[in-house]
């Protein structure tokens, strides 16, 4: 259960404060809280809240199998009490942080990815209810939210790293980055931060795209003309793919849907292929690079 080795985990508060406000939304539920794992895996600390009337809950450590969050963490699916005093089925080892609040009926939900579990979040309610499929399917939607943003947000984390980890040492000695790896990778990072809900995270990744790829450029040896037939030019493979699909007649949606892309990508990719190839248009883009030898005719 612990964080894979060279996983980068992105801080959970921002995350985990959208989950609690879309939970008590979307359910109806007056009370929502929730904490990431520990690092160890063992267990979980509840740092939001959201609708509670004290503070009675706020960095209470749940150990994995203690508790309804325990339980829940332990068997890797949400879990559900209509009464938690009266619930037989769960230890009670928290009972004193639980009964300031009064709450009743509460269901535990695991946010997990790529089958590790990132945090656990709580809907609740002061009275007894019967949790339906309505609120239940609610709290099923909101889980998978959070489960797409903590991967967004990893994602994002292990791009960067691969493409700052490019940049050379300050040792005038190291080779420079690959440039064409590069571009792609910050092509991509690019396309994942349209996919981030939080605005300000994402105007932030957009900016250090921004700043990234003028440093890139900036150390990058300069490129050489793009005269047709000059075996200069270097397209990554993923240029290659998208040039490949272009020279057949494909639309920008059609060669994301054959590669697997978002049309953004596709979109991003071709440009920087036109850049290098000085290429004004596709068809133009297709013709240089055919006539390179990058292209099968």
């Amino acid at each position: 259960m612990t964080t894979p080795p060279g996983r980068r985990v992105p801080d959970p508060a921002p995350l985990l404060a959208r989950a609690l406000r879309d939970l008590r939304r979307e359910t109806g539920l007056p009370v929502a809280f929730g904490g990431p794992v520990t690092r160890d895996g063992r267990g979980f600390v509840i740092e939001q809240l959201n609708g509670t009337r004290t503070r009675s809950l706020l960095s209470l450590r749940v150990q994995t199998g203690a508790g309804l969050g325990g339980r829940a963490l332990a068997l890797a699916r949400p879990w559900v009490v209509d009464d938690y005093f009266a619930a037989e089925e769960i230890t009670h080892v928290y009972d004193h942080a639980v009964a300031p609040e009064h709450l009743r009926s509460i269901v535990a939900a695991p946010v997990r990815v790529d089958g590790v579990t990132r945090a656990v979040l709580y809907a609740a309610s002061r009275r007894t209810v019967d949790f339906g499929d309505r609120v239940l399917a609610a709290v099923a939607s909101v889980v998978r939210r959070a489960e797409r943003d903590f991967a967004v947000e990893e994602e994002v984390q292990r791009r960067l790293a691969v493409a700052l980890s490019a940049a050379p040492p300050a040792d005038r000695g190291a080779a420079a980055p690959d440039a064409a790896e590069l571009d792609e990778l910050l092509a991509e990072l690019s396309d994942i931060a349209e996919t981030v809900r939080d605005e300000g995270a994402r105007l932030r990744l957009v900016e250090v795209c921004r700043r990234a790829r003028s440093l890139s450029r900036g150390r990058s040896p300069a490129a050489p003309p793009a005269v047709p037939g000059a075996p200069a030019v270097r397209l990554s493979p993923r240029e290659l793919d998208v040039l490949a699909e272009v020279a057949v007649g494909r639309t920008n949606d059609e060669v994301a849907a054959a590669l697997g892309l978002l049309p953004n990508t596709v979109k991003s990719y071709l440009k920087s292929a036109m850049r290098k190839l000085g290429a004004s248009n596709r068809v133009q883009a297709v013709h240089r690079a055919r006539t390179a030898g990058l292209l099968d005719r």
